[in-house]
């Protein structure tokens, strides 16, 4: 009865904790984290420290629980049957496809409690699924490798390519790679291999190739919305013909032609958007190739249609911002390329708490006004109490739980949620720097006399 009034405190209390342990338990099962290890290493192998273990490790450094592994190494020694030193060699050593997988997974999971909860948002294009395809690279690391000491410049760990479903709010997919030098392109032959047909991929210019267009579209059978690389080669098929306006300038539309490596040709529609404002870059126009037909999506659509792709440059600000997805102490590109992935299965746990959300208090107020920084700290400051007044094994029953019982649950709790305390800051226009003077004879000034002379001026 004790324990039933201390979980009864929480839930009044600090509900968005409790949901977020809720989920972990649910989709970061030990059991199917290390059965996935099992049938997808092929060099590294179970011994005493379970794969389970790092990715919980890893999870409460990129929540800002702790700061670094050695700290939840050391707060949590009952937890590793083995030397700190293994624990970095088995961290650093985390193979590509593994954690790939572990994405994938996550992604599956919280994917069927998404839909329990009725929490998907609109289709982008009713008919299509969309995904939304960006890369990263992760931020320059410390030079704590030996043969890093002497290199005055940033190290690179690595870099992502990463596809995000916007109706689920889930980055589904992340292809990582180890050189932080490579180009984008030239990781794209797995993700065209895992194009489904009829899906919509909507990505940016880095992405606009012969290759990646003819194979979605051709090979595939998939559809393409893609902004043009000027270094692209078409064939004009019409003139531009003015189609009407959307919020940021004119659109415009022609037919194109590009050719594949193998002689076939594609047919593109090409839609200009001629801007009212140029883009911070000092650009005026805007051009997208699609294959879609004007049937399935006019012009006008189009183009609000790629404005949508700022979604995944949300996730990457969370990611980075919010979470700890870049973490400045793992040189290793392994390591830091898998602190990153379960970074991406922390910012999933989010969305699905923020569909909680959105079913009950409703779609525009919770993407109008939630923050999912003030929500990652509210858990961050209670998490670690929560867990010490309620043990590990009175959590269980929730990871046995189906989706559809799991999101029962979420949207009771979800109901005890008070939104005024994750409320968004209202977002002002910037004010023009002031100028500052600088006195090299006087480097320093007492704010007290400043204030002195502003009281008298008064």
């Amino acid at each position: 009865m004790l324990l039933e009034a201390v979980f009864d405190r929480f839930v009044n209390e600090s509900p968005i904790t409790v949901m977020a342990r809720g989920l972990m338990e649910h989709a970061l099962q030990p059991g199917p984290i290390d059965e996935l290890f099992e049938r997808t290493a092929t060099t590294q192998y179970t011994e005493k420290l379970l794969f389970s273990t790092l990715v919980d490790m890893m999870g409460l450094v990129v929540c800002g629980i702790h700061k670094s592994p050695h700290a939840v190494y050391v707060n949590h020694r009952d937890l590793f049957p083995v030397e700190l030193t293994n624990v970095y060699e088995k961290l650093k050593g985390v193979e590509l496809p593994v954690m790939q997988q572990l994405v994938r997974d996550n992604a599956a999971r919280l994917t069927e409690v998404v839909e329990a909860l009725g929490g998907s948002l609109p289709a982008l294009l009713p008919g299509f699924r969309v995904k939304i395809l960006d890369g990263n690279c992760l931020a320059g690391t410390q030079h704590r490798i030996k043969e890093l000491r002497e290199i005055a410049a940033a190290p690179l760990p690595g870099k992502t390519l990463n596809v995000f479903d916007p109706q689920l709010g889930l980055v589904i997919d992340v292809f990582p790679c180890e050189d932080g030098h490579a180009q984008e392109r030239a990781l794209l032959g797995p993700v065209l291999d895992s194009v489904l047909e009829g899906e919509l991929w909507i990505e940016d210019r880095n992405f606009c190739t012969v290759g990646w267009l003819c194979g979605v579209v051709l090979r595939r059978k998939a559809h393409v919305l893609v902004r043009e690389h000027k270094n692209l080669p078409w064939t004009k098929g019409d003139d531009l013909r003015l189609v009407g306006r959307v919020e940021t300038g004119s659109v415009w539309e022609q037919k194109v032609t590009i050719t594949a490596d193998d002689g076939r040709l594609l047919e593109l529609r090409r839609v200009l958007i001629k801007l009212d404002q140029p883009t911070r870059d000092g650009e005026t126009e805007v051009a997208l190739l699609c294959d879609l037909t004007v049937e399935q999506a006019c012009a006008l659509t189009l183009a609000r249609l790629y404005l949508k792709r700022w979604k995944i440059e949300t996730v990457f600000q969370v990611l980075t911002d919010v979470l700890q997805g870049e973490h400045p102490r793992l040189g290793y590109p392994k390591a830091a390329l898998f602190a990153f992935c379960v970074t991406v299965l922390a910012y999933n746990l989010l969305s699905v708490i923020k569909a909680a959300l959105r079913v009950v208090h409703g779609t525009d107020k919770v993407e109008k006004e939630v923050s999912l920084h003030h929500i990652t700290s509210e858990i961050r400051r209670t998490h670690t109490g929560m867990m010490i007044a309620i043990p590990p094994m009175q959590w269980l029953p929730l990871g046995d739980m189906n989706a559809a019982e799991l999101a029962k649950v979420l949207l009771e709790l979800a109901r005890q949620v008070d939104l005024s305390k994750y409320r968004k800051a209202p977002t002002k226009p910037k004010k023009p720097k002031t100028p500052r003077q600088y006195d090299p004879k006087h480097p320093h000034v007492s704010t007290a006399k400043i204030l002195a002379k502003r009281r008298q001026g008064e």
